[in-house]
């Protein structure tokens, strides 16, 4: 599937507001090429030679509702630094993620989130869990995995799973009061 800025869906269209349904297992060939396509969206992205040539914009996650297809099924690629400050890169293809386990502390991104679907800015803090233990199918690996995330991966795991739901990262900011303090919060 041809994935690029104008075939993904923004927040304009209700589709994108869509439950996502569970995506049987093993894959058809399909629902693989169409996450095999999703994640070549995202590492394509980042380049940007490839991003200006394919009309792409940066991207660390996507799921399939962004491209209209109501399955539970997200690639995501984050360059992010382990606890000695060393650089590391998360990649996966899950298939059916699910969030078993997430912190009471609380965690958000100073310069808040943006995504693909969303073209208009929506300023101030997406609070979410710290960290979270997500279990699902992942295709990079061809193996049932278990992430155990904190920090900026976290975030942006949680960001891509509330796309299932039908839910925008802007819908957790305080209408009131967006810049709202979060006592004891993990900013990132």
């Amino acid at each position: 599937m041809l994935i690029n800025n104008d075939t993904i869906i923004k927040d304009t269209d209700e589709r994108i507001r869509q439950i996502s349904e569970d995506v049987p297992l093993p894959l058809s060939k399909e629902d693989e090429q169409l996450l095999r396509d999703m994640y070549q969206y995202v590492v394509d992205s980042t380049d940007e030679e490839k991003a200006e040539k394919l009309n792409l914009r940066p991207a660390v996650g996507i799921s399939a509702i962004q491209v209209g297809v109501p399955k539970k099924m997200t690639a995501i690629v984050v360059d992010d630094q382990d606890k000695n400050g060393n650089p590391i890169r998360w990649e996966f293809m899950l298939v059916n993620p699910k969030i078993v386990s997430s912190s009471v502390q609380k965690a958000y991104l100073s310069s808040g989130e943006g995504c693909l679907s969303v073209v208009n800015e929506h300023e101030g803090y997406v609070v979410r869990s710290a960290r979270v233990k997500v279990r699902a199918y992942d295709l990079l690996t061809d193996q049932n995995i278990e992430i155990r995330a904190q920090g900026y991966l976290a975030i942006v795991l949680q960001h891509e799973l509330d796309h299932f739901k039908g839910t925008l990262f802007y819908d957790h900011i305080d209408a009131k009061n967006p810049f709202k303090e979060v006592p004891g919060a993990m900013e990132i």
